[in-house]
């Protein structure tokens, strides 16, 4: 029997890599990537850990993995299965061929409704599955926080467990077959020991080496295997003698899938899982319980548990507090609470009688008035607000990460689970542990099983693995004395498959290495995790292994914000500027993606589009700040940062900002695009056609005095063509169309010393669609508003050019050139801002530039107040006292309906609900928003040949199939250029209004006159 495969032996088999790589690519139909820039990406996963793979397949078919596998025992690779990479014990990386399930091994097949069964691919989104089976009524409750990334592949490997594990059970308790690929390339349905026999001379060697290990070390199982649900460490031999409070079987069978289900990819490979269902609950209701210590709220669990829920999930101050900094969890959480809770628990009841429900939760707040917490409870019936209180307990994890500074809260006894007798006295005790190490801890997750997960704030560049080591033997000892698991949930890994043997002493650890021998003879299956490990402190696999730094440069923009240090212990952060990066915080924003891969959900929101259209980790948020990473580091090689693949990696970036917004650690992909577009032209220099576009404000002013010539290029036949093919633009798309009639040429202005509101008109508005700014300005002055309209300074250096808030520079990389135009216009509204009149503006992207970029431009104080003092039309609009002004002068418009796409930047600003407020100011309109992405023109990104079919298919996704379902008169609403042009071009061929309005244009309409 071979030895395993270390890493070291590994790179030593694989000195013809190249061949392998070859006939990989000749014998499989998916996609095979061995360029370092791939083999980084997939490097990590949401661990500490970091093992550059030998090379990445991504299968399209089952046959594409026998291929591979095939391949791997020729030349004695390892194999490694993946499917989103959330893992957060190291179970994903590896030295060894990855198989990216997630693109293409996502089929859902064989619904059986009255076995209550699904069959599924292992690549296949538990979230996608449950939006399957929704019309039929039923659902996978296994409902883990990263159900909108996660793979069901990865679930069973890890024997994944959520929030309702109380009522449901684990990913093992759910699970009925395996159709599994064995490295030898065995195929077999593992399922119910008794359906088993017939499937060949190995399947047969299997069951029989099983039943005698089982058999061997019965009473160590009983001895060491504890007695508790949330236990997930090492191999599920004791199927056979079920040690758990929960049977594996309802009808105490042996079901060999079982034994697959946590075992991380190190025995077999899941072609198929077939899962066992339930039916959806018809009524929710949720309590929300205010506890004044956190004490207090472990040593109550116990009671809750008792009025059976199926939830009760902990939420502890530290992420109240990280929670109310983010502006899309702060309004959801601040109604969860009462007072200054040290900690809150979220309790649910579900069933299919509401009333029932509801007296479930009135039985809650009599048992906390009873326990001496009257009027603790909130209490929220209203399905809308359970979910968006959900979600962001579903988002615990990356806020926990969205601390600044080297230290994180790091994973490794995040799993520990304890009977809830000895919960509150345990985590009292852990807590003192922490500071014993001069760190605190962050709690959050599933306390109606006991599994907490707690995460010591560390600092792994420095002494964390070394603080990691001693508190892991610390919490082991408390794990043991209270009789609980080491691992509950999470899973092995890398990090904790040293404490298997701790857990089940050595004789059950020689019994899961005949396991895995039993399978995997050669050991080509994910080596190194559950069995024959490395130690949890090998630094040498850390993400930040010893030596690892960053190179130095100036940056143009300001990150200092993200350049400090942390003290975990008194839970404070040193100033900005303060932290030693020799990029001066760059870096230190790149690294704040902790690779949870949030940025690969599907579901409502903004982010990423071109991952959705790609479904590559290149050009995914997490791809791209791995690569950033790594680059940043000196991983890829000398100049990687300002490299032809740094270019390729950034270039589907449509700085739409729904990372800003919907990443809970704050990476801001778009920034970060502009840091480095700077860096690359300084460098390499800019293409004629973006230093064009990017100078469109300077050169405007004249094109508007002979927009007729401007204009020839989409008038006379054949010049489109020419501009495709000698400056990039698509033919396929109409550029803009230059007007004379500008709104700054025509304005009438209010005087600036008796205005009360200024009017910001940006290059779009003023040059191209004039009639918008007109429009808001008629609409200010109904609502009883003296306006002024912005303009330069008298001395400034270039007076009769309108002022422009340097977008266009910032998307070409031109950071000095923007300050100048930022400046321009701070200066400019200087004097309007210090007397506290409002700044208003059209084209999202250029306004809330003001609220951000020019924050990041070191413009000093002028800018922080004229950010607290720019607001988006609407969001004037939306204020109490302009609405009330406003309504009573706008009156009933002919169409009844309308479809309202949000800007990507209003999302991230949260600044689409104030478009929805004022137009309901408009009688009898009814208008629906439009879940959509990106629109995929993202201001020049569409009109590059380039990008034409990317940007398309962005706006295919869900904006322009909206739009045809509309009934014949809908009013469509859009307040971004962009995504105007992109729904005229996109429907330019339908039979369906393709003309969406500005929201100024809509409300001028709807005046009275």
């Amino acid at each position: 029997m071979n030895a395993p495969l270390t890493q070291q032996s590994v790179l030593h088999s694989t000195t013809d890599l190249k061949e392998f790589a070859a006939r990989l690519q000749l014998e499989a139909e998916g996609e095979v990537l061995f360029d370092r820039g791939s083999r980084g990406r997939y490097a990590t996963d949401a661990s500490i850990y970091q093992i550059e793979p030998l090379g990445v397949l991504i299968p399209k078919s089952i046959d594409d993995v026998r291929a591979a596998l095939s391949l791997c025992r020729q030349f004695n690779i390892p194999l490694l299965a993946r499917g989103a990479g959330t893992s957060q014990c190291g179970q994903t990386v590896g030295a060894a061929l990855v198989i990216d399930n997630s693109k293409y091994l996502n089929a859902i097949s064989d619904l059986d409704l009255d076995a209550m069964t699904v069959a599924v691919e292992p690549g296949t989104v538990l979230d996608h599955l449950n939006a399957w089976l929704k019309p039929h009524g039923v659902w996978f409750p296994v409902d883990v926080s990263t159900a909108a990334q996660c793979t069901l592949g990865g679930m069973a490997g890890n024997n994944s467990c959520g929030s309702r594990s109380i009522a449901y059970g684990n990913m093992v308790h759910n699970v009925h077959s395996i159709d599994a690929l064995l490295s030898d390339g065995t195929e077999a349905v593992f399922c119910d020991e008794r359906h088993m026999q017939s499937q060949g001379p190995r399947i047969t060697q299997i069951l029989k080496g099983l039943h005698t290990i089982a058999e061997r070390e019965q009473e160590q199982l009983q001895l060491q295997v504890p007695s508790v649900m949330r236990r997930v460490g090492g191999y599920n031999l004791d199927i056979f003698h079920p040690q758990s409070e929960r049977p594996y079987s309802a009808d105490g069978s042996v079901n060999l899938a079982h034994l697959l289900v946590g075992s991380e990819g190190t025995l077999a490979y899941s072609k198929k899982i077939t899962l066992k269902l339930a039916p959806l609950p018809a009524n929710k209701t949720l309590g929300v319980v205010n506890f004044p210590s956190f004490y207090q709220a472990m040593d109550l669990t116990r009671h809750i548990v008792k009025l059976t829920p199926c939830a009760v999930e902990l939420v502890d101050r530290t992420m109240i507090d990280l929670a109310r900094s983010n502006p899309a969890f702060r309004p959801v959480i601040d109604k969860a609470i009462i007072g200054e809770p040290e900690a809150i628990l979220l309790v649910e009841f579900a069933g299919e009688s509401k009333a029932e429900q509801l007296g479930k939760l009135a039985e809650l707040v009599e048992l906390m008035g009873d326990l001496g917490l009257p009027g603790s409870v909130v209490e929220m019936s209203d399905a809308a607000a359970q979910k968006s209180l959900w979600e962001v307990r579903k988002a615990g994890l990356n806020i926990m990460m969205s601390m600044r500074g080297d230290g994180k809260p790091v994973s490794f006894i995040e799993d520990c689970a304890v009977p809830l007798e000895h919960l509150a006295e345990y985590t009292s005790k852990l807590t003192e542990v922490f500071q014993k190490h001069g760190t605190r801890g962050t709690w959050y997750a599933h306390a109606s099983v006991g599994t907490l997960h707690v995460r010591p704030i560390l600092d792994m560049r420095a002494g964390g693995a070394e603080k990691m080591r001693a508190i892991a033997q610390e919490a082991a000892e408390l794990v043991r004395q209270y009789k609980g698991a080491f691992s509950g949930e999470h899973g092995d890994g890398l990090v904790r498959s040293e404490w298997v043997s701790w857990q089940f002493g050595p004789r059950l650890t020689k019994a899961f290495e005949d396991i895995k021998d039993l399978f995997d003879p050669d050991g080509l299956m994910n080596p190194g995790k559950i069995v024959r490990c490395s130690k949890m402190d090998d630094k040498s696999l850390f993400r930040f292994a010893p030596g690892y730094k960053t190179i130095a440069f100036m940056p143009a923009l300001d990150w200092s914000a993200w350049n400090v240090s942390n003290d975990p212990a008194t839970d404070t952060t040193t100033a900005p500027g303060t932290g030693g990066d020799p990029t001066h915080g760059f870096s230190k924003a790149v690294e704040m993606c902790n690779n949870n891969g949030h940025c690969r959900k599907f579901d409502a929101g903004t982010m990423c589009p071109s991952y959705r259209i790609t479904r590559d980790e290149q050009h995914l948020t997490r791809g791209r700040a791995n690569t950033l990473r790594l680059a940043l580091s000196g991983q890829l090689g000398p100049d990687a940062f300002t490299s032809d693949e740094m270019r390729e990696t950034m270039d589907l970036c449509v700085s739409c900002k729904g990372c800003k917004r919907d990443c809970p650690t704050g990476v801001d992909m778009a920034k970060m695009k502009v840091e480095f577009l700077y860096q690359w032209q300084r460098k390499h220099g800019l293409k004629f056609k973006d230093r064009l576009i990017a100078t469109l404000p300077h050169w405007a002013p004249w094109a508007a005095r002979i927009p007729f010539l401007f204009n020839l290029r989409d008038t006379i036949p054949g010049v489109a063509a020419l501009t495709e093919r000698y400056l990039g633009f698509s033919a396929k798309r109409a550029l803009p169309k230059w007007r004379s009639d500008t709104f700054l040429k025509h304005a009438d202005t209010t005087d600036a010393e008796t205005a009360d509101v200024v009017l910001f008109a940006d290059t779009f508005n003023n040059y191209f669609e004039s009639e918008n700014a007109r429009a808001a300005y008629k609409v200010l002055q109904a609502a009883g508003y003296q306006v002024h309209i912005a303009k330069p300074l008298a001395n400034d250096a270039t007076p009769k050019r309108p002022l422009c808030c340097g977008r266009t520079f910032l998307a070409a990389g031109m950071v000095d050139e923007a300050k100048k135009e930022a400046r321009r216009v701070v200066e400019a509204l200087q004097p309007f801002v210090s007397r506290g009149i409002p700044v208003v503006g059209l084209e999202p992207s250029c306004l809330l530039s003001l609220r951000d970029e020019f924050l990041v431009m070191d413009l000093g104080d002028d800018a922080q107040r004229l950010a607290s003092n720019a607001f988006l039309f609407e969001e004037f609009l939306a204020r109490e006292e302009v609405t009330a002004r406003l309504k009573p002068k706008l009156g009933p418009l002919p169409e009844k309906r309308a479809l309202l796409h949000g800007h990507c930047h209003q999302k991230a600003f949260d600044a689409v609900r104030p478009i929805q407020q004022v137009l309901a100011l408009i009688p009898e309109l009814k208008t629906e928003l439009i879940e959509s992405s990106c629109c995929g023109m993202a201001g020049s990104f569409g009109y590059d040949a380039s990008h034409y079919d990317a940007s398309m298919k962005m706006a295919e996704l869900s904006l322009l199939p909206a739009i045809r379902k509309a009934e014949p008169g809908t009013l469509l609403i859009a307040d971004g250029t962009s995504c105007r042009h992109q729904i005229a071009d996109g429907l330019a061929h339908d039979t369906v209004n393709n003309r969406a309005l500005h929201v100024a244009c809509v409300l001028e309409r709807a005046l009275i006159s």
